[in-house]
């Protein structure tokens, strides 16, 4: 794929950008923080009615039929006005495995609602600090165990799951209506984290054995694609803010940008951001292909890099206003941490990356 985006891509990018804009606020998200299991409920109410949770899923299920790299520059804007909801990803997620790995009965029963919004999805493997983790038991089609810290866990109507069936892993879905859920105080509590507490929670198989941890691997990749474009656009974000605040701030008789240790900053995230976009399009781009892990472990590395150094560097370049409450710079502060661990955190990807270099070496 060329790395250019065609005229339909641009007009997503640049439609979805102007109504994010234009609904989403500093001022209407601060509040978000105090409240356990809070949304911006307007984002997802706009991203239901704009498609987007329908954009990456096939037309018979109610989807749009586009796209990986559709979707991304949805995730690009979201991030850039930090969204408020984890909600595309989560479900995206979800919808993906029961598309690749469900039968017909499966595909019918939550693809058309989760590609509506009316169903929220959720992906939970984390167990501690294992990010695929097989510690939740599965017998008789029953799941029992706990999941902990499940991104969108407090409002997920359905959520694919690894668990253990004696020595063999199993990938599973499951309804989550009578599924015990604890909330977690966060500090970025928007994400709606909660542990999922299973006791012979109903669950239908889809893979077993070896196949079944690769799966778990490739939902991890498309999710951290997604991501990739969501840290890349807070970190855009973050550069122009950086940027915009050297130019009119000044010291000793001329705008701060003027001095060195600044502009470095800056033009040091100009460059890690442009990296981290090149790497989520290029991921996004291989879908399908024998090298998307690898290309979706080095975006997830990229992007994480980025936003972190950036939500940082931007703090330190508004001096003590940039910690301050109002100004609004700790909320991406938040969202790069949150995000640098929602799909797996640095140690894991960095060894799927490493793996799949040995393989294409052996």
């Amino acid at each position: 794929m060329s790395i250019l985006y065609d005229e339909g891509q641009q007009a997503i990018a640049s439609e979805s950008r102007r109504i994010l804009e234009a609904h989403v606020t500093t001022e209407a998200l601060l509040p978000l923080l105090e409240t356990r299991d809070a949304i911006f409920e307007p984002f997802w109410t706009i991203a239901k009615e704009q498609g987007w949770t329908a954009v990456a899923l096939p037309e018979a299920y109610g989807g749009l039929g586009l796209g990986l790299v559709e979707l991304g520059l949805v995730s690009h804007q979201a991030g850039r006005s930090l969204s408020g909801a984890p909600f595309l990803t989560a479900s995206f997620g979800a919808a993906r495995a029961i598309l690749d790995h469900g039968d017909e009965a499966l595909k019918q029963r939550w693809l058309p609602v989760l590609a509506a919004g009316e169903a929220i999805g959720a992906v939970a493997f984390i167990e501690g600090q294992r990010v695929i983790g097989g510690g939740l038991a599965f017998e008789d089609g029953k799941l029992r165990g706990t999941k902990s810290a499940v991104t969108g866990g407090t409002r997920a109507g359905v959520a694919i799951v690894t668990a253990r069936d004696g020595d063999e892993m199993i990938l599973a879905v499951a309804e989550l209506a009578d599924v015990e859920r604890r909330p977690i105080e966060s500090f970025d509590n928007s994400r709606c984290a909660a542990d999922l507490v299973f006791a012979e929670t109903p669950a239908i198989e889809l893979l077993r054995g070896s196949v079944a941890e690769a799966a778990a691997v490739h939902i991890l990749a498309l999710q951290a694609v997604v991501t990739a474009h969501e840290q890349t656009g807070g970190a855009e974000k973050l550069l122009e803010t950086a940027r915009d605040y050297a130019l009119t701030r000044r010291a000793f008789g001329q705008p701060i940008g003027a001095f060195q240790s600044v502009k470095h900053r800056i033009a040091e995230i100009y460059a890690l951001v442009e990296l981290a976009r090149a790497g989520a399009v290029h991921a996004a781009s291989r879908a399908g292909q024998d090298d998307f892990i690898a290309a979706a472990a080095a975006a997830r590395i990229q992007a994480t890099d980025g936003y972190d150094t950036a939500a940082r560097d931007c703090v330190q370049i508004h001096g003590g206003i940039g910690v301050t409450w109002e100004a609004g710079l700790h909320l991406h502060m938040r969202r790069a941490r949150s995000l640098a661990v929602e799909q797996g955190n640095l140690f894991f990807w960095e060894d799927v990356l490493v793996d799949r270099l040995r393989e294409k070496a052996a």
